[in-house]
Parts: structure tokens; sequence; C-alpha cells
């Protein structure tokens, strides 16, 4: 993935929004690594680690918002940024995995 998609500003989203929107259908979208991933995640989140999202992509919905997540936004938001490009509806939750706990997100660690 270039540079420059991670000095875009992707459309963003609070955690709070993203708890909302996962309710109302949006999926999360995990680009952590393997062993972030099981150490805990989203439950019904998909997880495409960031390095293999330009490959997996066509495994994505193209018919729901997509919710890029990742520790602390960075990452995910060159997520959102390549999704974007790739014709999908995706934004990125701003500020990862700290804000979504403190949102009262759902969280598993399996």
């Amino acid at each position: 993935m270039s540079l420059r998609h991670y000095l875009r500003r992707p459309p963003a989203v609070t955690a709070a929004e993203a708890v909302r929107l996962v309710a109302e259908g949006a999926l999360v979208v995990d680009v952590r690594r393997e062993f972030e991933w099981n150490r805990t995640h989203v439950p019904g989140a998909v997880h495409v680690p960031l390095e293999q999202l330009p490959e997996r992509s066509v495994e994505l919905p193209e018919d729901r918002l997509l919710i890029t997540f990742c520790t602390g936004g960075i990452r995910s938001a060159g997520a959102a940024n390549l999704l974007v490009e790739y014709g999908f509806d995706a934004v990125n939750m701003s500020r990862g995995l700290v804000d979504w706990r403190a949102a009262g997100g759902p969280l598993t660690d399996r």
C-alpha cells in the first residue's frame, strides 16, 4: 500500500457512531495483524490484515457500509482510503480499539 493511502483523511466515524452503525448493519473490517486479532476483536468483524487487503478486498460485501478498524486508527485510515478507491462505501473508525471499548462496543477473544 502506498504512502498516499495514509496521508489523505478518509471518511471517519467515532467509536460511538461505529457501535450504532454496526447495530444497523455495517460490517467491521479489522485490519490488524493475526496476533492482535487473536487477543481480542469485535464480534462479527471480518479479519483482513492490512497487507492482504488489496488482494482480499474482493471478499468484502459491496452492499454494506464497511468500517475499518485497528488499534489506534492509523492503519485503518489507509485501509478506508483504499476501499473507497476500490468503490466500496467505507469509513475509518478513528482512534481504534481503545475508543471502541470506551464506547461500550462488544469485544471477544474468540
